[in-house]
């Protein structure tokens, strides 16, 4: 099943990415995206493998960033891959059908291109400016799901995600998404996660904290 509420780790350093992990797990947040850029694989794959430990504790699902052999060997729950990253096909046959496989799009083209590839969703974006990404794309607004669901017509789950805030989500329910990745204004504010959920609709529990050794 594919959460309606996605947070994408972020942070200035691996530790800062682990933290707001375990933070965000402790709100009630049912899916984490580990997403680290310009790392090695051998330092993502240690990383994984603490995210891991974590999301575990909370019984939330981890997904991580391009690195799909980091995800089969962490066991985590999926992989999600960049335009530029390995084909979502490629990955399939790695990992198998148990493992969710989500791509990234930022045009109507982008999406039907992942629909033949037969990700298990899409990230569909940016809504707006964000400085978590560089390279942006040209943002799309409301209006620019709307189309680009209305064209689709596909039976697959789009998450929005770029600059995302609380304030947005129940406009960009009503485009027909399916739910939102959100970053930058969970980082700020993990208290706000309940409030996500609740606006989407979804289930939140709050757990114990976990705490570092």
């Amino acid at each position: 099943m594919i959460s309606k509420l996605q947070y994408i780790s972020q942070g200035n350093t691996i530790e800062e990415h682990l933290e707001h992990i375990q933070r965000a797990c402790s709100y009630g947040v049912e899916w984490v995206q580990l997403r680290i850029k310009n790392i090695d694989e051998k330092s993502i794959l240690e990383t994984a493998k603490e995210a891991r430990a974590i999301t575990s504790h909370f019984q939330t699902r981890l997904i991580i960033n391009d690195f799909y052999k980091v995800a089969k060997e962490v066991q985590a729950d999926g992989v999600h891959l960049g335009k530029t990253d390995t084909c979502p096909e490629k990955a399939r046959r790695y990992l198998g059908d148990f493992y969710t496989i989500g791509g990234t799009a930022n045009t109507l083209e982008d999406c039907k291109k992942l629909v033949d590839k037969k990700v298990d969703y899409i990230g569909l974006g940016p809504f707006r400016f964000t400085e978590t990404k560089k390279n942006l794309s040209p943002v799309l607004g409301l209006k620019g799901y709307e189309l680009i669901i209305d064209e689709l017509k596909k039976d697959i789950p789009i998450i929005a995600i770029g600059g995302i805030t609380i304030n947005d989500v129940t406009s960009l329910l009503a485009t027909g998404i399916h739910g939102i990745a959100v970053s930058g204004e969970i980082t700020q504010n993990f208290g706000l996660i309940p409030s996500f959920h609740k606006l989407l609709h979804t289930g939140s529990s709050q757990e114990q904290v976990y705490r570092f050794n």
